[in-house]
């Protein structure tokens, strides 16, 4: 594995990002989602000499190519899942942080380094994992899910239509061959979805589903949310760049939930102003890239970035 090379990878909304953060020179920060630096390496130019960053990433690919091409004594890289991040931050003593950032997309190294399976551009093994250190492999899970399993990942992570003829095509195949490559699944894909929007090839909702499935990636935020609020100090930031549908629902409820007053009992006989505050505040409305961004970064067209800020200790 190479880790000297540049990184292939442009982080989108970076300006927004930061402006969301409200980077303090002094302060502390956690970048969830490091990938291959783009964010954390924008974040370290705003900070000074007291300023700290940890940076998270489950691919191990990307925190070796990470200590390979950062040299900061600001940065603490770790390796892990960020559904982790209380137990991560807490094995280095990290102090209350002043903000999170979440970039939620697939870095492009991930997608195109053939040997991941994760595109059906190359044919490959059909992998799928981020932490390729653990866990089943895409192949594996599809060999031995049940055809109603396979159906309702499809459906309900990638929003197919199709699901049930691509589910009982799987399991036909798998009698007779087997399904190991990614090619081998694009084919299988492509010859039940016989439409499909212009420009967009037949797979690309399964290929979504089984990646977000395999990398447990919606558990993954509902776990971080909370636990990034938690490790927030007053006034702190917590800011997510979403790019599909499901995981931006997830941002959006969890910051909605949080910016409105807990609710008493129904029966609870309680004033307005005798209610607890609420735990955070919207940052604003959402954003998405400029038109200058999608034109020179393709992959940012779909993104949302949301963000709030913690209230109060605790």
């Amino acid at each position: 594995m190479n880790t000297t090379l540049p990184a292939p990878h442009a982080p989108v909304m970076v300006n927004e990002a930061l402006a969301a953060l409200a980077l303090r020179a002094d302060g502390c920060y956690v970048d969830a989602t490091f990938g291959r630096g783009g964010h954390s390496r924008a974040i370290l130019d705003r900070l000074g000499p007291q300023g700290r960053l940890w940076a998270i990433d489950r691919d191990p690919q990307a925190v070796a190519w990470g200590r390979a091409n950062f040299s900061d004594a600001r940065l603490t890289l770790l390796h892990g899942a960020f559904g982790q991040l209380q137990a991560l931050l807490d094995a280095h003593a990290a102090p209350a942080l002043d903000g999170v950032l979440m970039d939620l997309g697939v870095s492009s190294p991930q997608l195109d380094d053939a040997a991941r399976g994760m595109s059906f551009r190359f044919d490959a093994p059909l992998d799928m994992r981020m932490d390729t250190s653990k866990g089943e492999t895409a192949a594996q899970w599809l060999a031995r899910a049940d055809q109603g399993e396979i159906r309702e990942v499809i459906n309900d992570y990638g929003e197919e239509r199709f699901a049930h003829a691509i589910a009982k095509a799987v399991v036909a195949a798998r009698l007779e061959q087997g399904i190991s490559s990614t090619g081998q699944l694009a084919a299988l894909v492509a010859s039940v979805v016989r439409t499909r929007e212009p420009g967009k090839h037949p797979a690309t909702r399964t290929f979504q589903a089984l990646r977000i499935f395999i990398n447990r990636e919606l558990e993954e935020l509902s776990l971080a949310l909370p636990q990034a609020q938690s490790r927030l100090r007053a006034q702190g930031r917590l800011v997510v760049i979403s790019f599909h549908s499901l995981e931006d629902r997830i941002v959006k409820r969890f910051m909605r939930d949080a910016a409105a007053p807990p609710q008493p009992p129904r029966k609870l006989p309680l004033r307005a102003d005798q209610l607890p505050p609420p735990q955070m505040r919207l940052a604003g409305k959402a954003q998405r890239p400029t038109a200058a961004e999608i034109e020179a970064n393709a992959r940012a067209r779909s993104a949302v970035l949301r963000a709030a800020i913690k209230l109060a200790e605790g």
